[in-house]
């Protein structure tokens, strides 16, 4: 098993590499990994990231098969299903770094943004779904700022959204309680800048 210290610095070390063009080339070993993969996965990390296309985790933190159980949905928001991958993953694979990554100029946040202050009613039930967990992040940020345009605004709603996930998986559900309590499960937050590559950690990473 990877402590979440040790798979926390894997994922760093590997966005390096996407950032600057020094990706770990696959094409030599990937049928001998997918036989070893054939009767069992032991993921080093679990990623809650959003749907975005922009944003393929294995290619931001140059992993291969199996170093990592990805779910990924719109926002990066959590919902029973999202909880219960996370547990599946962290009891059943021993995996114990879990990171809620969301991203630059998000579309969900953004969306649930305009839904606020101008409610349009045209949305699918299953659309609204989202902006309604997106919505309790980011709505004391509209009553407290007036420059709900700026791009400043924008970043500090889609970091809200992050950490309001990571704080959601570290308080709603007893079996990750109990992981992070007694057995080194770490949840941290993390965001993706679209524009530069660069992952930045920021949120429940562990004190020195």
């Amino acid at each position: 098993m990877v402590n979440a210290e040790d798979a926390l610095a894997r994922l760093i070390e590997g966005n390096r590499r996407f950032k600057s063009g020094e990706v770990e080339p696959i094409a030599h070993n990937a049928e001998a990994r997918r036989s070893e993969l054939l009767e069992s996965q032991e993921p080093f990390a679990i990623i809650l990231g959003c749907s975005d296309s922009r944003v393929p985790v294995e290619l931001v933190f140059d992993q291969h098969l199996g170093d990592l159980f990805v779910i990924r949905v719109a926002g990066n928001v959590v919902a029973p299903s999202q909880i219960g991958s996370v547990e599946f993953a962290a009891a059943q694979f021993g995996t114990r770094l879990v990171v809620v990554m969301g991203h630059s100029e998000c579309g969900a946040v953004k969306a649930t943004l305009q839904e606020l202050s101008q409610p349009s009613g045209e949305r699918s039930p299953n659309l609204r779904s989202i902006v309604d967990r997106v919505r309790p992040a980011v709505q004391p940020l509209l009553e407290t700022r007036e420059d709900h345009d700026s791009c400043s605004f924008v970043e500090q709603a889609v970091r809200a959204n992050i950490r309001a996930s990571a704080n959601h998986l570290r308080h709603g559900s007893a079996i990750l309680e109990d992981l992070i309590a007694n057995d080194g499960l770490l949840i941290v937050g993390a965001e993706y800048s679209l524009k530069t590559g660069h992952v930045e950690f920021f949120d429940g990473l562990p004190t020195k």
